[in-house]
């Protein structure tokens, strides 16, 4: 609801600004400082500016090819509030993720959360990676409470990711060393 409001009365400001076009607005909603936008029952709502960062430039957005055995996708989704995150790794030989790509669709903090998570494992071992919590995420993002589901959404796309390359390799390795089927005893010629 609140979020509604914001958007509300942000739409209203853009729409009467001749600063920014009102068309900015419906591609992606528009992160205000609390200074300039109030709330009902006068609540203040702003966004830390690290948040505004990423979410303004957000850092590793894209795709890797998913069919790449050393590519590992993680794909997570928050029903209540609609937000989708997709992130891939790519793993070199040595266990260390050399690449990471994003795609999220949801709010800001949704997307600045994605953004951090790329930068934060970028050149971590797998293991390291899989240690990332999301109570990390809030605090360098200084995300409130009621956005704590975003940080929580980047920790568990990143384990699927993991998990997801670790099942591709356990495949791969399998695959070639498989032992050789068992030999069936020798036929005795008849004559």
């Amino acid at each position: 609801m609140m979020r509604n409001a914001l958007l509300r009365s942000t739409a209203t400001a853009v729409a009467s600004s001749s600063a920014r076009p009102a068309i900015r607005f419906a591609s992606r909603p528009i992160l205000v400082n609390a200074s300039r936008t109030q709330l009902q029952n006068g609540q203040k709502r702003m966004y830390h500016e690290k948040v505004i960062d990423h979410y303004e430039n957000p850092r590793n957005v894209g795709n890797l090819p998913k069919g790449d055995q050393d590519v590992g996708t993680g794909l997570v989704g928050a029903p209540a509030c609609g937000d989708v995150m997709k992130l891939q790794i790519r793993v070199g030989e040595d266990g260390v993720i050399s690449e990471v790509k994003f795609k999220t669709f949801g709010c800001g903090s949704a997307i600045a959360s994605s953004s951090y998570m790329t930068e934060r494992v970028k050149g971590m071992t797998l293991e390291q990676a899989g240690a990332v919590k999301n109570t990390e995420i809030a605090k360098e993002l200084c995300l409130p409470p009621v956005k704590l589901h975003c940080s929580l959404l980047a920790e568990d796309a990143i384990k699927s990711a993991i998990k997801d390359y670790q099942s591709k390799r356990a495949k791969r390795v399998s695959a070639t060393t498989t032992p050789p089927t068992a030999q069936s005893s020798p036929s005795v010629a008849t004559a």
